[in-house]
Formats: structure tokens, C-alpha cells, sequence
């Protein structure tokens, strides 16, 4: 059978089958008998206050005065804390029979429920706008992650006004609110000084953000921000993210109940961890020595075990095969196991010291009056681990955006190093499909389990009675905010801000806090991500996997011969037994309603392109730099991101600065963009200027004058000529300084960054805020002289 059905026969086929989606949430409720608590405006926000009473010529002959009173939240309404943990498989933490210790998610299961079937969408950005809006990933626009944002729609990034998210209908509804971590739902081009900030976290319903914008960041030095402005770089040696972020969420929680203690509040929680770059505290590292040397083929009969033991996986699934595209342990060279057990000890520290600070929020919340009442989502990943560290491990994440693959006798070298600030790494795919266990698969596959079932647990001693219960109903991220709205009493608003609203997609599941044996509610769910794609309905599953997470050339893909899969999901756990070839009729009944549902939900084009996409340029998304061949920048300027910096990858390029340089001598960063995982810096060190161009970590080219500036009025220069042809990516370049209008210096890059600089770490002027583009100089590293100008001129 044709995969593609044309558009309105995949729609007319599933109305006669009768696979769309059954009745609205809150029609399912009513037919089930469900308490509908909710009693909030269906219109936000509220009309403005009017004087009631009878108003006279004075004061005196009108009814006493009153003031319009604050909005009060559903009495009883609980406090909401979500936890969303970064690129998490099923079987990685304890709580779910993994190896990385998680006393704090242990805990919140022992006085709640944990879930065994829920769903993410197998991306970040993807799924936290879901989790955002309890609207579909692509209904919110977010139908891959914005560094790749195509401009079809259901794939722009900007989040719409008819999405309105959680924490805004929330806020008001009288809740206090903040967001505390990543923001990967801001579009690059909108992160900067210059906005707009309608899309950033305080514009989107929370009173409080402190964290970063963008996919990853490093741990050790992160460009932060509070609310819109940039956090200074701490100064403290032993600084790192994840402590940061803890105090900051508990700081704010602890202020905002000391003010308003009778108001509830909604934290979302959302650290870096454990996202690459694998960073941790070395004493965190160090608990695990030793303790992966089994490989990842033993780790996954060991979890498999462990998992079945502790209830969270049925008696009879299976435990599924390695893929034979990733190789068995036993294969290895001892330097590679040597190597790959100290990246998963590395991340295992990671994940560790993560749950260990969430643990000190969790705490200080419920210490709290009224800690009882609050409702913990702890959600193990916003997609399966992550395999983009390749087959054989990375030293930095950002050579696979740029479609580089590295070798582990390279890696070998840095071994003691993995962990610290001097690398950006990412353990191998194999480890990625072990921390998923039982499941194929991994992040980015959102055609299987691997990609997009993670544990969730919940928590609210006040209302649920089941202690230590496991959930079976199938959930989807979605879900989330339904279930919200259910359990605290609030009308889903059909207007928000002057704008009509799509109706919330997910299913409410605060009917499973009772009723372990609850039939399910959430009965269709399409997944789709690029290529690989599946649909879920009634109990069974068709798959179809386009690419593997680490192949970046994605050439010769043909949607008319992708294999699809067949999986009763209801008998079958782990998606181990494909029934495709018995069954074919099912098969065709399910690949009609995905195109129907990828029709309604703005999913189509199907689109295969891989790295190529990181390239803003060449795929045309927005840029604060447009099309100018000239740009001058300030003291000041700093973290400017990619999609507002200048366009210089791929291209010839100049940068001038004007400078004044005091008698004394000087020293600093004049011009830097990215930092240790790639970039570029023009500064001064000893009085001379050097300019450093870091390909991607793996060699650092640098250009330096033998020669002090001379004192007074100074121009510097650098020109980069790039080597390459027309549209070649990725080519040679000549350096060549200039003070003066004098030749100081000239050197050869070998090769340039082809698609992406860094996905959080912008450009600065007059210092560095991220982390260093080389290791010379330790961050801020101002400038100690005057900067009058930095222009940038682009051929």
C-alpha cells in the first residue's frame, strides 16, 4: 500500500474507520461521571474593575470606598512544582530499576505514583512546548527544536498567542509563578538585548525566570539571565548550574510564601541536566568508579531485572535487541572500554548530583506551611538519552551539529579530564540505548519507546492515598496540563489575552489518582519528528524510523519505501514483537490515520534533512543581522545569539575595532562569539593581540602580533578570507591582523565551523560571558582599555 495518501482521502479513511480522536476532555469526564471542579472565567483576563456602589457628589453622600481586590486561586488550590529532567532514558535512574541512583524521585514514588506509560515527543523543545500549552508540539509550532525551525507550519518556533500556556492562565488565577532553568522555547532570534520578549518565560506567564535560553549550556559557565537581564559570571571556583539553579528556585519559593503565604504557586523547574555537555562536581564522578566496567550489554540485563523486580515493567516484556548498527561491548578494544565506562561514569555523577539539588527544593517546599498540598511532577526526561555523542563518544556536542565524527583514540587522550570545563562531551550511543531499557531506540527516534516513554512520578500527599502505586494508562505530555487545570479547579480559557484559543489537546489523567485499573482516556496520539514517525490508537502502535540519531548526511531518503512496524502495545511492553506481516490490515488502518492526524495537526511536510539545517542562513530563518554587509557594535553588547550576531560562517569577513589604549598597557577580550566548543576571540594579552579561532575544539588556530598596540588612538583589524567555493561549507580560511593599517600577523585556518557556532553562547564585545574560547584566560576577561567601536563587514 502507498505510504501517502493524498490529503483529503487519508481524512475521509479514517472517518470511515472511526480512528479520529473520541470526544473533547471535558466531554469525557461528564460521560464518565467525573467531578468537574473547575468554576474559573472561561475569558482572561477578567473585565476591569467598576465601582458598584452609589457615588455622590462627595464622598460623603457615596457608599464607602472600595478597592478592586487581587484574583484569589480555587480554594484549596494546591502549589504546582514540575520537574523536567534533560535527555533522561526509562532505564536510567533507580526509581525505575536504572543504575544512577535517585533517592529524591524514590522518594516522591513512595508517597505517590509512578507512571510507567508516559509519553514525550523524543526532542526538547518539542516537548516542552507541549508540556508548556497542553497543546501538540506542532499546534504550538514547535515540531522539531528552533535551531532547526523550517518555517512551514507547525514548524516556525513562535510559539502562538492562541497556544496560551500554563503559567499565564495560572497567573491569572491568582498563582504566583516562575520558571527556573532551560528555555528552549524562545526563538533565537528573539534572545536578545533588543527582544521582543513576549516570547521569553516572562512573557509567556511567569512573574520570574532565572536561567538560559537555548539547548544546552555548560555547566561550569553558563550565560545566564534573570528575567531579561544577563547574570554576571560567578566568581566562585566551585560554581556549577544545577546547585545554582536549586538555590534559586528555593530562594524564590521561600520569598514569594513570606510575602503572599496564602497564595499558591507554580515553579517550574528545568536544569541543564542531563543534556550534554556531561559536566559534574568531581566527587560526584568519582561515586561511580568502577561501577560501569560490566558494558552496556550486562547494564541492560541488569536493569531489565531490576525493572521487572521493582513492578514498573510488566512480568512478560521483553527485553528488546541491541540494534546491530551499535556494537556489543565484548567488541571493543580495551582503550575504548577503558574510555566509554568513564563517560557513563561521568554522566551517571551527573544525573546523580541533579536529583540530589532537586532533593534540596523538595525539601525546602515541603517544610513549608502547607507543603502537603503541593503537587510534584518529577518527569525523568523530556525525550529518551541522547545518542548524538555518536557512535564513539564526544569530546564536544556541537561537532555533531556540524556533521564532524570523531574518533575515541583522541578521546582516550583527555580521559581525566571528561567532566570538566575543558570539554563539552557526550558519552556513546550504546550508552544512550542502555540508560532505555527495555526499549529500542533513543532521543530523536520518536518512532519507538526508546525516544519517548519516560517514567513521570507524582506527588500530593493532600489528595492522592495510593502510596507507592503504579499508573498503567497511557499519558502524553500533553496531559499535563489538563490534569492541572482538572485537579485545581480551572476552566481551560476559550479566550486569553484578547485572543481565541485552540482547545487543549491532551487528556486530563486525575482520574488515574484514584483508580490504578482506570480504563484509558488518551486513546489516539500521533508522534512524528522529521522522519521517524508512529501513531498510537486503541492499544496499537505503528512505528516507521527514517534515521538513526547520529547519521548527519540523511541523502536518498524516500518516505514512499520507509518500512513501517506493527505493535499491539497493550500485550507487547517494550514494543518487541513486530506484527506487521500478520496483520496487515491493521498496519493500513494506522498509516491512514497518521496522515490524517499529521494533516490536522500541521505536521506535513515530511522533511529528512539533517545538520544542514542548523544553518540559519541557508535555511532562511529570521536574523536580527538580516542582510546587512556592515554592523557596528558598543561596549556592552554581549551575549548576542547566532540568529542576531553577524553572519560569518561560510564566508569572507572583516572585524575592525577602534581602540584607545591607555599608557599603562592592556589586556582583555575585544571581540569574542561561542566559546570552548567553538568560536572565535580577538583579544589582548601582555599588551599584544591575538586572535583565536576555535574549530569545534579539536584545534585551535591562533594569529598573534609579536608586537605591544602602541599607546593612544589604535584600529585593529582582522581579515578572514574564506577559501571556499560558492555554497562549499565548512572550508580553509586566511587570517591576516592589521594595526594600524600595518600587517602585524597572518596564519591559515585549515578548516572553518560550516552550520553552527554554539547554541547558546553568543557574541560579546569588551569581554567574554560565557566560557573561554581558548584556555589562556579565564572569563569575564574585560578589556582594560577603551573600546570605541567593533565593526563587523561581511562579503
Amino acid at each position: 500500500m502507498n505510504n501517502r495518501l493524498p490529503r483529503n482521502a487519508a481524512i475521509f479513511a479514517a472517518m470511515v474507520l472511526g480512528l479520529f480522536p473520541g470526544p473533547s476532555n471535558a466531554q469525557e469526564k461528564a460521560a464518565a461521571g467525573a467531578p468537574v471542579r473547575a468554576s474559573t472565567p472561561a475569558v482572561l483576563p477578567r473585565p476591569d474593575f467598576h465601582f458598584p456602589g452609589k457615588v455622590g457628589r462627595t464622598y460623603l453622600d457615596s457608599d464607602p470606598a472600595q478597592f478592586p481586590q487581587p484574583v484569589q486561586a480555587p480554594q484549596g488550590a494546591p502549589n504546582v512544582v514540575e520537574i523536567l529532567i534533560d535527555d533522561a532514558g526509562f532505564g536510567q535512574f533507580s526509581t525505575f530499576g536504572g543504575g544512577v541512583p535517585s533517592p529524591t524521585m524514590d522518594k516522591l514514588a513512595a508517597e505517590g505514583l509512578r507512571y510507567n506509560r508516559f509519553h514525550t515527543t523524543a526532542l526538547c523543545s518539542p516537548t516542552r512546548a507541549a508540556l508548556l500549552t497542553g497543546r501538540n508540539h506542532h499546534t504550538a509550532e514547535f515540531g522539531s527544536i528552533a535551531e532547526v525551525a523550517t518555517g512551514y507550519e507547525g514548524a516556525t518556533a513562535i510559539l502562538p498567542r492562541s497556544t496560551g500556556t500554563v503559567a499565564e492562565v495560572l497567573r491569572q488565577n491568582g498563582y504566583m509563578t516562575a520558571w527556573v532553568g532551560k528555555d528552549h522555547n524562545t526563538p533565537p532570534w528573539e534572545a536578545s538585548a533588543a527582544g521582543p520578549f513576549d516570547r521569553w518565560p516572562n512573557g509567556l506567564g511567569f512573574d520570574y525566570f532565572y536561567g538560559f535560553i537555548g539547548g544546552d549550556v555548560d555547566q561550569w559557565h553558563p550565560v545566564l539571565y534573570e528575567n531579561r537581564n544577563l547574570v554576571a559570571a560567578s566568581t566562585d571556583p566551585n560554581y556549577h548550574l544545577t546547585e545554582d539553579l536549586a538555590d534559586h528556585a528555593i530562594s524564590w519559593v521561600r520569598q514569594v510564601k513570606s510575602i503572599s503565604p496564602d497564595r499558591p504557586f507554580f515553579l517550574h523547574v528545568a536544569p541543564g541536566a542531563t543534556h550534554a555537555p556531561h559536566h559534574a562536581p568531581q566527587e560526584w564522578i568519582d561515586k561511580f568508579k568502577g561501577q560501569f566496567d560490566m558494558g552496556w550489554d550486562k547494564y541492560r540485563e541488569l536493569t531489565f531485572a531490576r525493572q521487572k523486580k521493582l513492578g514498573v515493567i510488566p512480568a512478560d516484556a521483553k527485553l528488546t535487541p541491541r540494534p546491530a548498527s551499535l556494537p556489543a561491548w565484548d567488541s571493543l578494544e580495551p582503550g575504548q572500554k577503558r574510555l566509554y565506562a568513564r563517560m557513563m561514569e561521568v554522566f551517571a555523577g551527573f544525573g546523580a548530583h541533579a536529583d540530589y539539588q532537586i532533593g534540596r527544593i523538595v525539601d525546602a517546599i515541603r517544610a513549608m506551611p502547607g507543603g502537603d498540598n503541593t503537587i510534584f511532577i518529577y518527569m525523568a526526561g523530556d525525550n529518551g538519552a541522547s545518542a548524538e555523542g555518536g557512535l564513539e563518544g564526544s569530546l564536544n556536542e556541537n561537532l555533531f551539529f556540524n556533521g564532524y565524527v570523531e574518533k575515541w583514540q583522541d578521546n582516550l587522550q583527555v580521559i581525566d579530564e571528561l567532566g570538566g570545563p575543558k570539554h563539552f562531551n557526550h558519552f556513546p550511543a550504546a550508552w544512550a540505548h542502555a540508560m532505555n531499557t527495555p526499549f529500542q531506540w533513543t532521543k530523536q527516534i520518536a518512532s519507538h519507546f526508546g525516544g519517548t516513554r519516560n517514567p513521570m512520578v507524582i506527588s500530593w500527599p493532600a489528595r492522592i492515598t495510593d502510596k507507592g502505586g503504579l499508573r498503567t494508562q497511557f499519558t502524553h505530555v500533553v496531559d499535563i496540563v489538563p490534569t492541572l487545570y482538572e485537579a485545581i479547579g480551572i476552566t481551560p480559557p476559550t479566550q486569553l489575552n484578547g485572543v481565541t484559543q485552540k482547545p487543549i489537546e491532551g487528556t486530563s489523567f486525575a482520574y488515574t489518582f484514584e483508580d490504578p485499573k482506570a480504563k484509558d482516556r488518551h486513546t489516539t496520539q500521533y508522534f512524528s519528528l522529521a522522519v521517524n514517525r508512529a501513531i498510537y490508537h486503541d492499544g496499537w502502535m505503528a512505528s516507521a524510523m527514517g534515521f538513526i540519531p547520529w547519521q548527519p548526511n540523511r541523502s536518498g531518503f524516500d518516505p514512499e519505501t520507509q518500512k513501517w512496524e506493527l505493535y499491539n502495545v497493550d500485550k507487547d511492553f517494550s514494543q518487541a514483537d513486530d506484527l506487521a506481516a500478520a496483520n496487515p490490515q491493521k498496519l493500513h488502518e494506522l498509516q491512514d490515520l497518521w496522515w490524517s492526524e499529521a494533516d490536522r495537526h500541521h505536521v506535513l511536510p515530511l522533511d529528512w534533512r539533517g545538520v544542514e539545517k542548523f544553518n540559519s542562513e541557508l535555511m532562511g530563518r529570521p536574523s536580527l543581522a538580516g542582510k546587512r554587509k556592515s554592523m557596528s557594535y558598543y561596549p556592552g553588547q554581549v551575549a548576542l545569539p547566532n540568529d542576531a550576531a553577524p553572519r560569518v560562517l561560510n564566508k569572507s569577513w572583516s572585524l575592525t575595532a577602534d581602540l584607545v589604549i591607555p599608557e599603562g598597557g592592556v589586556e582583555g577580550m575585544v571581540a569574542t562569539h561561542g566559546g570552548s566548543a567553538g568560536g572565535y576571540g580577538l583579544y589582548v594579552r601582555d599588551g599584544k593581540p591575538s586572535f583565536v579561532y576555535n574549530y569545534l575544539a579539536l584545534e585551535r588556530f591562533t594569529i598573534a602580533s609579536p608586537e605591544p598596540l602602541p599607546k593612544g588612538k589604535v584600529q585593529l583589524r582582522v581579515d578572514v578570507a574564506y577559501q571556499g567555493k560558492d555554497k562549499e561549507r565548512g572550508k580553509a580560511a586566511g587570517v591576516t591582523m592589521w594595526v594600524n593599517g600595518k600587517k602585524v600577523a597572518e596564519g591559515q585556518v585549515t578548516r572553518t565551523i560550516p552550520n553552527l557556532i554554539s547554541l547558546v553562547e553568543g557574541m560579546d564585545i569588551g569581554m567574554d560571558s560565557g566560557s573561554s574560547v581558548d584556555f589562556s584566560y579565564r572569563p569575564p576577561f574585560a578589556f582594560t582599555g577603551k573600546i570605541d567601536k567593533v565593526t563587523f563587514d561581511l562579503q
